[in-house]
C-alpha cells in the first residue's frame, strides 16, 4: 500500500522519513520487509506517514499489526533460544556482589531457563518503560544518541524498535545501548524470587523499581455505600461520568458518616479540576494510585 501510494503521489521514501522523524534507511528496510513494522502502541509514526500518503487514519497501523501479531505467533511456536552472551554477561555483572557466581550457574544449567527469562524480562519491562515515557523527550533522545554515537533520527529507530522487543528477541546491541546505560545495578532474592532495579538517575525520573512475588491474603469488598448509589440514579447530578470517575466514589469509605449524594457531586468535580492534581508524566496511568479519605475515615 505505501509502495503504491508513494507512486500515485510522485513521492519518496525520504519524505517519509522526514514527515516519520526517522532516517531513510529505516523506512526503507520496513517497505522491503527486513525489519518487522513497529507496534500501534509504541508510536504514532503510522498516523504521520499516513498524513503524507492521504490515507485513512488507522489504515496503516492496523495493517501493521495484523503483520506484527503473524510474526509474533511465529515467535512463540519456537522454542527459546539462548542470549547472546553479551546480554548474559551484562546481567551478571549488574547483579549485587554477592549473587553472579550463584546466578551464573544457575544460568548455565539452561540455554535460557525460567529464571534468566524472568531476570531478562523484568530489565526489558523497567527499560522499555523508560525509554516509552520519554520517546517524545528531545534531550533524552539526544543524551543517548551520544551516548550511542548515532544521530537523533537512528536513536528514535532505534528507541522504536527496542519498545518491540522481547524476551525472546533481546540482542546484544539492545543490552549495549538501552539495559547497560540505564539499569545501574540490581538484585535478585533467590529465596522469594523479588527483583530490585536501580536505574541510572541521568536517565530515568524513578530510581528503583522492585518487583516482588508473594502471598497475598484476598480483601473481601467493600460493600457500596447508600450516597453512590442514590448519586448514580439522579441523572442531573452524574452528568457524563467516566467509569473510572464512578469506581473512584464507590471506594471512598466512610466511619460514622453518610454523605449526601450532593456530596459525591462535588467530590466529582474536585477530581476533574486540573488545579487539584499535579500531571503524571504517563498520562495512562492518570487513574492509578489515588487515594482520598475523608476526616473521619
Amino acid at each position: 500500500m505505501i509502495r503504491r501510494r508513494l507512486k500515485e503521489l510522485g513521492l519518496e521514501q525520504k519524505d517519509l522519513a522526514v514527515a516519520a522523524e526517522v532516517t531513510e534507511s529505516y523506512i526503507s528496510q520496513l517497505l522491503a520487509r527486513k525489519k518487522e513494522p513497529p507496534s500501534r502502541r509504541r508510536t504514532d509514526v503510522y498516523e504521520k506517514i499516513a498524513r503524507v500518503l492521504l490515507l485513512p487514519s488507522g489504515d496503516l497501523a492496523n495493517l501493521a499489526e495484523s503483520q506484527h501479531k503473524e510474526e509474533l505467533r511465529k515467535k512463540v511456536a519456537q522454542p527459546p533460544q539462548p542470549l547472546f552472551q553479551e546480554c548474559r554477561a551484562m546481567i551478571l555483572r549488574k547483579c549485587d556482589t554477592a549473587k553472579p557466581e550463584e546466578l551464573r550457574r544457575i544460568f548455565e544449567k539452561e540455554p535460557f531457563g525460567v529464571l534468566e527469562r524472568l531476570v531478562t524480562q523484568k530489565l526489558l519491562d523497567v527499560a522499555q518503560g523508560v525509554a516509552r515515557e520519554e520517546l517524545r523527550s528531545e534531550e533524552w533522545l539526544r543524551h543517548m544518541a551520544q551516548l550511542s554515537g548515532r544521530s537523533d533520527e537512528q536513536m528514535r529507530v532505534a528507541v522504536l524498535e527496542f519498545l518491540d522487543t522481547d524476551v525472546f528477541s533481546v540482542s546484544a546491541e539492545n543490552c549495549l545501548c538501552f539495559l547497560d546505560p540505564i539499569i545501574d545495578s540490581l538484585e535478585v532474592d533467590l529465596m522469594t524470587f523479588g527483583i530490585e532495579v536501580v536505574l541510572n538517575r541521568r536517565l530515568a525520573a524513578a530510581r528503583v523499581k522492585r518487583f516482588v512475588f508473594a502471598e497475598q491474603e484476598t480483601q473481601e469488598p467493600f460493600p457500596v455505600e447508600p450516597g453512590p448509589e442514590q448519586f448514580l440514579r439522579d441523572k442531573s447530578l452524574i452528568g457524563d461520568a467516566t467509569e473510572e470517575e464512578i469506581e473512584f466514589l464507590k471506594a471512598m469509605r466512610f466511619k460514622g458518616k453518610q454523605p449526601s449524594p450532593i456530596y459525591y457531586y462535588r467530590e466529582l468535580q474536585d477530581f476533574r479540576d486540573p488545579f487539584h492534581f499535579r500531571p503524571l508524566r504517563n498520562p495512562e496511568n492518570r487513574f492509578h494510585g489515588v487515594v482520598r479519605s475523608s476526616p473521619g475515615g
